[in-house]
């Protein structure tokens, strides 16, 4: 098991992959402090994982929760091995439709909470020479353009990730980060299916859009987020990973 006694938290993990993040790191013998908003779905999961899960509810927009949800995880387990940064605003806004108050919220909720998560455990993290994965996203490059504001705070992430990265790696602190591409959540069934698709939408994609003909799962991006979690990665940080089954620059579609 290859996160045995290991206490980590991971933020937005009530569903989607920040849950079956929870899940795998259970499954490799970790504990885990499961942030959210939704209490019925966080006392799902937590109820599913027993004894090894707590649950911490708090919205990431209060200024408090970098604070709440690390001495909530130090008070059910004793220290901090590891942190995932994976909640995120994921609301939809084009140009036209962003108002300062939704990109408030993005930032707050997608780099601001982030940063001040490392914070609030990096005396912990120090005394565990623990490990940061920080859950980004391909449309970090660019993205939709009903994403701008999503787009913009991943964009963000990456370079906080590197700058943390660069200043902590003297205390034996790993900071990196993973981004995940076109990935089937609950979430993403939902939107397709109110575009107008099928409710087996994803059995019916062509190769163009999906190489390999079946689409990535939570559970594929949660067995990856085990390497940089574990001392199997203790030697690198600073490290920005596309999780994708095509190339995201340069690729041209027609092309396969």
């Amino acid at each position: 098991m290859k996160l045995k006694d290991n206490a980590i938290i991971v933020t937005g993990g009530t569903s989607g992959i920040g849950a079956a993040i929870a899940r795998k790191i259970v499954v490799e013998g970790g504990k885990v402090l499961i942030h959210g908003r939704d209490k019925s779905d966080g006392e799902k999961v937590v109820a599913e994982l027993g004894e090894k899960a707590v649950l911490c509810i708090i919205d990431l927009e209060d200024l408090s929760a970098p604070e709440v949800i690390a001495n909530a995880c130090v008070s059910a387990f004793g220290k901090i091995d590891g942190l995932v940064n994976n909640a995120a605003n994921l609301s939809r806004a084009n140009l036209d439709e962003l108002t300062p108050e939704r990109f408030d919220s993005y930032i707050a909720v997608n780099i601001k909470a982030p940063l001040f998560l490392i914070k609030a455990c990096h005396s912990e993290l120090k005394k565990t020479r623990g490990s940061v994965l920080n859950i980004g996203s391909t449309n970090a490059y660019a993205g939709e353009t009903s994403l701008i504001g999503y787009s913009v705070s991943k964009g963000a992430l990456a370079t906080m990730t590197r700058n943390l990265a660069n200043a902590h790696g003297i205390h034996g602190i790993r900071i990196n980060q993973i981004n995940p591409g076109w990935i089937l959540t609950d979430n993403e069934r939902e939107l397709q299916i109110s575009r107008g698709g099928s409710k087996d939408w994803f059995d019916h994609l062509t190769r163009e859009q999906i190489p390999f003909g079946k689409m990535s799962t939570p559970e594929d991006v949660a067995a990856a987020s085990i390497y940089w979690l574990s001392d199997d990665s203790k030697t690198f940080s600073g490290t920005i990973l596309e999780l994708e089954q095509f190339s995201v620059i340069g690729r041209n579609p027609e092309k396969l």
